[in-house]
């Protein structure tokens, strides 16, 4: 949970910890077999794209108090590594990096007045079983490019199902002395959600409703000398758009636009000035190669 020193908050100190937020966009998704039609049927898969969030929030956390134009471009390479009838059916490593790009109080317009507040660098080892089960296992160093933050790093895990709900968990721990979540002690994450998604206009789009949950197992949510088990709840809505005037060898491109509706806990309300809520829009176009 990051603490930023741009905005009034109880802490000056300052930790990040992120992924791309607001709504459900993966940045480390497992290595998956190529659909029917694709033009790199190959097993490297290039996966980018840039996101235009109207706020940055982070499992909860507001990271500006005054924002104006935020951008995520982000990239990465994913390698289908092995397949097999054993109890591992598939195996994959991820490659990417994320950047926050900021023109607000936590960027150009800010004490730094550098446009580049955050990079991240991550990989993941996926692990494909029976039943549409997988595992990821993430490193990821969350960096501050204008210095907004010291460098946090994270070992999580990510169980997810192919179903129609698209349930999964994330486990997260952070290793470095410079905690994610400002406090005493190095803390403990875990989320929850669903994702289903549903077919729009005769299939030529799909609605996504992710749900999420996010929780403290241990001194995650911290709030002076308490640590607040309930961080945030999160319902959204994401369309994504196919564009398909764009020819099938350069790539399949899309549109994507949504809203999510955030509900905080205590040590998350505190850290959004005393606001119980928060909405947040975003609109994207990414491509996959």
């Amino acid at each position: 949970m990051r603490k930023l020193t741009t905005f009034a908050s109880p802490w000056k100190s300052l930790s990040v910890v992120c992924s791309a937020a607001a709504l459900s966009i993966s940045m480390a998704g497992p290595a998956e077999a190529q659909a029917a039609g694709d033009p790199n049927p190959g097993s490297i898969t290039f996966t980018g794209g840039i996101d235009f969030p109207s706020v940055y929030v982070f499992r909860g956390i507001l990271q500006e108090a005054d924002p104006k134009l935020t951008m995520w471009p982000y990239g990465d390479i994913g390698l289908a590594l092995a397949t097999g009838d054993g109890a591992v059916k598939s195996v994959g490593l991820n490659i990417g990096v994320w950047h926050s790009l900021h023109t607000g109080s936590s960027g150009s317009d800010g004490p730094s007045d550098r446009l580049h507040y955050e990079e991240d660098f991550y990989t993941t080892l996926s692990l494909g079983f029976g039943g549409g089960l997988t595992l990821g296992t993430t490193f990821t160093a969350y960096t501050s490019a204008n210095s907004s933050f010291n460098t946090v790093k994270e070992l999580s895990f990510k169980l997810a199902k192919t179903h129609m709900l698209s349930p999964y968990g994330i486990l997260a721990f952070e290793l470095s002395d410079a905690q994610a979540d400002g406090g005493s002690n190095k803390g403990t994450y875990l989320e929850l959600g669903i994702g289903p998604a549903f077919p729009l206009a005769g299939g030529k789009a799909t609605l996504t409703v992710p749900l999420k949950l996010g929780l403290s197992l241990n001194d995650y949510y911290e709030l002076g000398s308490n640590d607040n088990k309930f961080g945030f709840f999160d319902i959204g809505g994401l369309v994504t758009v196919p564009l398909s005037t764009v020819e099938s060898r350069f790539g399949s491109w899309n549109i994507h636009g949504g809203v999510d509706v955030l509900v905080f806990g205590d040590t998350t309300e505190a850290f959004n000035s005393g606001d119980g809520s928060k909405v947040v829009g975003l609109i994207g176009i990414g491509v996959t190669y």
